[in-house]
This record gives structure tokens, C-alpha cells and sequence, in this order.
């Protein structure tokens, strides 16, 4: 199994076995992030789609969620985290 040094977590771990998207963010990812920290990243991603009520199937959700992977899971760490502790009170 090949390994890289995981820009999320900073360790040298199990890299995706392919990439989770066809195009240049999943080959990003499948670079810069380890088996761990993708699994972590689809608990959030779905705690996100719970607490804003997202349809992937829209557009509208694809695209905040798109920007979270690029802010969050792909960023430098110093984005604005999404806080879930408001769950029903956030307008969508």
C-alpha cells in the first residue's frame, strides 16, 4: 500500500487508493490526504449535511460542499470551521 506525508494531519500514512472525485480536486486529494483523515472528513461532511439539510443532488449543495473540501479538508487548516452546535437554528 503506498503511503504519503498527509498535509492534513502531518503524518506519514496509507494513501487513498484512488481518487475520490474524477477530476483535480479528487487527484488533490488522493495526493495531500491520508486513508484517516478522508474517513474523518466524510463524518463532518456528512454532520454538514445533516445540520444544513443539503441535497447533494443540488447544485447549490454541491458547491458549499465543494467549498468546504477546498477550505477545510485541503486548506491550510486556518479556514472558518462550520459550527454544528446551532443545528435547527441555521437558515439554509
Amino acid at each position: 500500500m503506498k503511503t504519503i506525508h498527509c498535509g492534513r494531519c502531518g503524518e506519514q500514512k496509507p494513501a487513498l487508493e484512488k481518487a475520490p472525485f474524477r477530476n483535480e480536486r479528487g487527484q488533490r486529494i488522493q495526493a495531500r490526504v491520508c486513508v484517516d483523515c478522508w474517513d474523518a472528513w466524510l463524518k463532518h461532511q456528512t454532520l454538514l449535511i445533516n445540520h444544513y439539510g443539503l441535497d447533494p443532488r443540488e447544485q447549490k449543495s454541491r458547491d458549499f460542499l465543494y467549498s468546504q473540501i477546498d477550505e477545510v479538508l485541503l486548506g491550510d487548516g486556518q479556514a472558518e470551521q462550520v459550527d454544528t452546535t446551532k443545528q435547527g437554528s441555521i437558515e439554509w
